[in-house]
């Protein structure tokens, strides 16, 4: 017995039992149809069971965990539904070899469900392969996302051609042409994507960006941890945890700063000045300078320095009876010293980096006194500590150095 024979046999036993042709055609057809998605249905189910069970039993024998993934995105069910696909576009010339019309018309249908269905496929495929490159570490910062995002842009691209050549029973070559006409429509539809997939292209290429780089990008509130970058945008958690979502293209129109630099060196830069007020700045005298002499961290330099100024002035015979006349030391100028000797003291500062205390510019303010340093702990919490630590102890220092802190004053009547 044929195919053909197979779905006449109710037709057949209808006309044998005296129902009329066209009764006997259309309950054929039912019967046909309930036939035909029934084995559908059983053979989804078994194809279904056998693929999975399949996958499940090698996956834990290979070395790759590829298949995991595959196993993960469910491309074995998915490869699993063409095969009952595929069993009613076979059928279907035979269910509706009575309406030719209705035929055609549902193997359209069939054709764009299949289409779908492959496109599934792929995209479950292409899930796996994207999770997969995520755990090896030469792919765990590169946006990954992003080119799996253009790969089924592409294949959606095709898949909706071939629909409508299906449906319009033209080749694919006139329907690519007609695109071409309306090939300013499509980029100005799709301009952003297009955008968005140049600058993952430069943004991968030129390293600006990964995946776990800390950027800051002032003009969309973003200051954080890069978290995605996908074909049309990248996404910060902010240290508040919120997130920022931002357009791709804007990590190559825009200004940012990535903090990366900082991270793969020795160090984070300590960059913070002290303001002193500027009456408290003044010559010191010997009796301060022999007060000073018992800081030990600067008591060597101290003498030293007494030493140079002395023989100066003595040989250009010089008048001290005023302070300002020759060489002076200053307290501002002595504890500058005692920051940077303090600093290259200090356990958490990198000491083959820059170290620095120096005098800024004045403000109505005060003087500014800026230390400039790099910590060699670069966590914020800790680097936050560490500047802190220092800060302490220097605010504290102060007052040894017969040296005031600029603080704004307040009329107490509120005025």
């Amino acid at each position: 017995m044929n195919a053909q024979e197979l779905f006449r046999i109710v037709y057949d036993f209808l006309i044998f039992k005296k129902f009329s042709e066209e009764t006997a055609i259309y309950l054929n057809l039912i019967a046909g149809i309930i036939a035909v998605a029934l084995l559908a249905f059983i053979l989804d189910y078994i194809m279904r069971r056998l693929l999975i069970a399949l996958a499940h039993r090698l996956a834990p024998k290979t070395k790759s965990n590829f298949d995991d993934f595959l196993i993960k995105n469910k491309t074995p069910k998915n490869v699993a539904h063409l095969f009952p696909v595929f069993l009613i576009e076979q059928a279907t010339p035979h269910l509706f070899q009575h309406f030719p019309n209705f035929e055609h018309s549902f193997l359209i249908v069939i054709d764009i469900f299949l289409v779908i269905l492959v496109i599934r496929v792929i995209r479950s495929i292409l899930n796996s392969l994207r999770d997969f490159l995520k755990t090896l570490n030469a792919f765990k910062d590169k946006p990954i996302d992003s080119y799996i995002q253009v790969f089924m842009i592409f294949v959606w691209s095709v898949g909706i051609i071939l629909c409508f050549s299906i449906l319009t029973g033209k080749s694919i070559i006139a329907f690519v042409t007609t695109l071409g006409a309306l090939s300013a429509v499509i980029l100005l539809i799709f301009r952003d994507t297009i955008l968005g997939f140049v600058a993952s292209i430069q943004v991968a290429v030129n390293d600006m960006v990964r995946i776990g780089d800390w950027i800051t990008i002032e003009k969309y509130g973003a200051d954080g941890d890069v978290v995605e970058i996908s074909l049309a945008t990248v996404k910060v958690q902010n240290f508040d945890k919120t997130i920022t979502t931002i357009p791709t293209y804007a990590l190559i129109s825009d200004s940012f700063k990535n903090w990366r630099g900082m991270d793969e060196s020795g160090g984070r830069r300590i960059k913070r000045a002290i303001i002193i007020k500027a009456q408290s700045i003044h010559y010191v005298s010997d009796k301060e300078i022999k007060s000073f002499k018992k800081i030990q961290l600067i008591s060597e330099y101290l003498k030293e320095r007494q030493d140079t100024i002395s023989k100066f002035n003595s040989a250009h015979d010089i008048d001290k009876s005023l302070l300002i006349n020759g060489r002076n030391m200053t307290n501002i100028g002595v504890f500058r010293k005692y920051v940077e000797s303090y600093l290259h003291t200090h356990p958490a500062i990198n000491k083959d980096m820059t170290i620095m205390s120096r005098q800024l510019a004045q403000t109505p303010q005060g003087i500014p006194l800026e230390i400039y340093a790099f910590s060699t702990d670069k966590v914020w919490k800790n680097y936050e500590y560490i500047m802190g630590d220092i800060f302490d102890h220097l605010l504290a220092a102060l007052p040894y150095f017969n040296l005031e802190l600029y603080e704004l004053a307040i009329d107490s009547q509120g005025s």
